[in-house]
């Protein structure tokens, strides 16, 4: 399995920016789309943005779209996820993986890497 390391989560005011980086040691993700998740306190992890192996394609949340911006770097098996205009409901503890599609819900795949320990973010009003 992929091993998985996030970083780059602070405490920010809102309106303010934060940029996440997700390392993949273990394998190359290069053949893998990659994606982002969070989870807010006493809630489910839910999808927040996707990209394809080759970088030609992005997919966003609803809640993130116009704001965030995932990027990789596949030469660094690194992920990127510029986050612009934060909010308080940003908050959260974030993940990355590798993600599926199904339907109009993503999952990450199973299998690809165990969950790291995430990077808080954490927004003030």
């Amino acid at each position: 399995q992929v091993q998985l390391v996030e970083s780059g989560g602070g405490l920010v005011q809102a309106g303010g920016s934060l940029r996440l980086s997700c390392a993949a040691s273990g394998r190359t993700f290069s053949g893998y789309a990659m994606g982002w998740f969070r989870q807010a306190p006493g809630k489910e992890r839910v999808f927040v943005a996707a990209i394809s192996w080759n970088g030609g394609s992005t997919y966003y949340a609803d809640s993130v779209k116009g704001r965030f911006t995932i990027s990789r770097d596949n030469a660094k098996n690194t992920v990127y996820l510029q986050m612009n205009s934060l909010k308080p409901e940003d908050t959260a503890v974030y993940y990355c993986n590798a993600p599926y599609r199904d339907g109009s819900s993503w999952y990450p795949v199973p299998d690809f890497g165990s969950w790291g320990q995430g990077t808080q973010v954490t927004v003030s009003s």
